[in-house]
């Protein structure tokens, strides 16, 4: 493992709830797409990712509109199945791995416009960074030695749920250097399901996995009623 240093945070706040009806997961189109509206405040965002959706901006001609979505199949990294490879072994020696210390720097990473297939706005940067700030939204970064941020990913914890968002690198294996400390760091606090949306051949090289919709929402179900394994991890 790379070195590491935690930064400790207090029991989640629990937002007002949200004002918004969301829709049903099972509800979703062939293209995973259950719904379309509502708003990015705390609440819903929770809410979402309670009943198995999550945020992620749709065009629609020149307008950009929010879903609410639902793929199926689901890709999960299952927490006793990344691979590591003797390559990235190697790399996590090469870099200290920091949680929480720059949240917003991370996301600002992830959303950058020059890279392909962006979709982070700035409305979506600001809505993580308030669930950050209610202790809800977690980063891992890997820092140079030269204390450069060279990688990271950014998500949400629920109970026993990590919900993985987007990840970067400007050096190579370092996001996958994050990835080996957020599953290192969710098995120490008794975490169940790490969830990444859509599986891709990177991601499946390092052990995801796709399930069917309903398999998920059964996971989901004992995952978020768990007590918070972010909050459970030891120093």
């Amino acid at each position: 493992m790379p070195a590491s240093t935690i930064t400790r945070v207090s029991a989640p706040i629990e937002p007002p709830p949200s004002a918004w009806q969301l829709p049903a997961p099972t509800d979703a189109d062939p293209d995973g797409i259950a719904g379309i509206g509502a708003d990015l405040a705390p609440g819903t965002l929770l809410a979402a990712y309670r009943s198995g959706l999550f945020p992620m901006p749709l065009k629609a001609g020149t307008v950009e509109l929010l879903g609410w979505w639902s793929p199926d199949p689901r890709g999960v990294l299952p927490l006793d199945g990344l691979r590591v490879s003797r390559s990235l072994r190697r790399s996590l020696r090469r870099f200290e791995v920091r949680f929480d210390t720059a949240f917003d720097e991370v996301v600002a990473a992830c959303a950058d416009p020059s890279r392909a297939g962006g979709w982070i706005t700035d409305e979506i940067a600001s809505a993580y960074g308030e669930l950050h700030r209610l202790g809800w939204a977690h980063s891992v970064e890997t820092w140079s030695d030269a204390g450069r941020l060279v990688g990271g990913l950014y998500g949400v914890c629920i109970g026993g749920l990590f919900a993985g968002e987007s990840m970067f690198h400007t050096e190579t294996d370092a996001s996958k250097v994050a990835l080996v400390a957020l599953v290192e760091r969710l098995r120490a606090g008794g975490g169940t399901l790490l969830d990444v949306q859509w599986s891709t051949p990177h991601l499946a090289s390092l052990g995801v996995v796709e399930v069917g919709r309903d398999d998920y929402l059964r996971q989901l179900v004992r995952a978020v009623v768990l007590p918070d394994a972010w909050g459970r991890s030891p120093k």
